[in-house]
Order: structure tokens, then sequence, then C-alpha cells
């Protein structure tokens, strides 16, 4: 008898709990079980489930963000853009540094960031459900971080036919795979990942006769 009453009582301090929640606190609780919800159900996932999960209701949600959509971008803000340091592009053009140092140093950084299962997965959601999420990244991606990465391949490049941005591209692509590998096709990471890094930028670089020490 004590214990069924006892329940109710937990029950209503817990909701009492998440109602004193300011709004901030709430919108990042929201949007941090977002990235875990859509990350494991995809973006056609429910927002009544979603908010079944946080214990509180729909509308809600809503309270804080007008459409699903715009739960979305939210989420879109927290998992891409907001991992996106915004000291990479003076970094990766810093001549001062070798290139191959320069690389290296992004794409260790970069990888920590990326290879997690909520990034991977909701990346490979968004493309399969034809979400802008992808090409909007990549379009921001390019811009800031990959056509910085041509200009600086083509001021050292030595070869006759010069760099051009699918190359650099696959440099990316073949790095992110080891993630998706990991996360998507739940296949082992290679042992020493940084190693695997360190490979496909001196790969890279040798393709253009760029000397690792410039």
């Amino acid at each position: 008898m004590d214990g069924q009453s006892a329940k109710p009582d937990r029950e209503g301090e817990d909701s009492a709990l998440r109602k004193r929640l300011p709004p901030a606190e709430r919108r990042q609780q929201i949007v941090e079980e977002a990235v875990r919800f859509f990350a494991e159900v995809g973006l056609e996932g429910k927002t009544r489930e979603l908010a079944r999960r946080l214990g509180v209701t729909q509308s809600l949600i809503f309270n804080y963000f007008a459409t699903k959509d715009d739960l979305i971008e939210a989420v879109y803000e927290k998992v891409y853009i907001g991992r996106l340091s915004l000291d990479w592009p003076e970094r990766l053009t810093d001549r001062s540094v070798p290139l191959r140092q320069r690389l290296i140093d992004f794409y260790t950084e970069y990888s920590a960031l990326i290879f997690e299962r909520e990034w991977m997965r909701i990346f490979m959601f968004s493309g399969l459900a034809g979400a802008s999420l992808n090409h909007r990244y990549l379009e921001h991606l390019g811009e800031v971080i990959l056509r910085p990465l041509l200009a600086e391949t083509k001021a050292l490049a030595r070869t006759d036919t010069p760099p051009k941005m699918e190359d650099v591209w696959n440099l990316h692509g073949g790095i992110v795979y080891i993630g998706i590998r990991q996360h998507i096709y739940r296949m082992p990471e290679p042992a020493k990942p940084k190693e695997e890094i360190a490979r496909a930028i001196d790969k890279y670089l040798l393709y253009f006769g760029i000397n690792s020490e410039r």
C-alpha cells in the first residue's frame, strides 16, 4: 500500500522538477534528446514519441519550436555547424606550418568530433530522406575548409595536372569513411585511426609531389 502511494508522489515530484526547468535549459534538453532520437530512428521520427521519451507533452516541444523542421534545424546547428571551429580556416592556411602538419592537426580534431554515432547516423538518415541538411553542411564545409585547402594544395603542387576540388573531396571522403565504417556498417574501426588519417594525407600529398616538410 505504502509502495503504491509513494510512486505517484515521486512522479509528482519529477513532474514538478521538469516544470521548473528554466526555458534555456528546457530547450537544450529537448535538442539533446532530439539528437539521440533522430540518430536512432531517423528524421521521420515523430515528435509525439520524442515527447514521450522526454516525459513532456508534445505541445511543450512546440512551445520552443514552431515546427518539426525548426527542431531539426536546431539539431543541425548543434551536431554540424556547432562543431566547426572558427579558427580552422586560419590554421589550414598558415604557411608557417608545413601543409602535412596542418592537415594532420585538422583531421585529427575533426575526426574526434564526427566519428560518433549521432553525427554519422543523422547525416546518413538526412541523405536517405532527401533532407537539405547534407547539402547545406557539405556546401558550408566546402567553402570554409575544403576550398582553402585546395588553394594551399595548388600553391605547393609540383605536378603537370593541377589539383581539383574533386581531389580534395576524395581525401576528405576517404577520412570520413573511417567513421562511416564503424557507425554505419558496424565494422571495427582501425586499430590506429590516426595512422590511417596520416596515411591518407601522405598519399594525397605524394600524388601532387608535395614535400611533407613544406
